[in-house]
This record gives C-alpha cells, structure tokens and sequence, in this order.
C-alpha cells in the first residue's frame, strides 16, 4: 500500500491508510527521509489514526523515521494513536521516546507550526 507524503508548507504530512508490511514501512521511511533532504523540510507529521494494531517493527520504524528526520533538520510528530493502540503498547513495552505525539493531525500541524515559528524567530527568519 502506498502512503501518500503531502508538501505543506514547510512539513511532509504522511498519512497512513491501513496496516504496513515491514516492506512498506521501511519504503515508507526511506521517501520521506529522501524527501526531508530533497525540499528542506523543517517537520515531518505521520498520522496513524486508521491504525488498530502497533507492533514492534512499526514502532522502531516511527521511533528511527524521528531520528534520522532529527539529523537532517527536521522534528517529527506521530499523531492520532488510538486509545486501545496505545494500551497494548504500553503493555507491550513499546516506547516512542524522543518522538512527539499528537491527538490528531490539526494537533500535530499546531505543534509543528508553532515549533516552526519559534525557531524562525531564534534564527533570525521571518
């Protein structure tokens, strides 16, 4: 299943629409990192909302798409966890540590754009 990666602003917005093989996780890692480098994102947003099950690969596989975004610039923001998907990750002993998480995909673009903001500002851009 292909994930689309929406540009907005200056945020890659990718929006899962079902469950992932380990295959497509990882393809879907590797374009949004060649894309964080190819527009210059300064924010990436991956909303999960459709997602009923997280196994371990998913979540190592959010958990390095945030740390390799990092390196390159970028902050990365998981959004839309549902309630029991975050249940049985926390009785699973699965940890998205490092990466920051969202209600929702309006949260999320929030968090992004006021990070954005401020950092322009620290920067010196306006």
């Amino acid at each position: 299943m292909l994930v689309p990666i929406l540009k907005q602003e200056h945020f890659l917005i990718a929006s899962i629409q079902g469950e992932l093989t380990d295959q497509e996780l990882l393809a879907l890692r590797d374009q949004l990192i060649g894309k964080v480098r190819q527009f210059r994102s300064r924010g990436v947003l991956i909303d999960v909302t459709v997602l009923d099950i997280m196994d371990s690969f998913a979540a190592r596989t959010l958990r390095s798409i945030a740390h390799m975004s990092k390196l390159l610039g970028a902050k990365t923001v998981v959004a839309g966890i549902q309630p029991d998907v975050a249940i049985s990750m926390v009785q699973l002993g699965l940890t998205l540590e490092d990466t920051i998480l969202a209600l929702d995909l309006e949260d999320g673009l929030s968090i992004l754009r006021s990070d954005g903001a401020r950092s322009d500002d620290i920067n010196g851009r306006t």
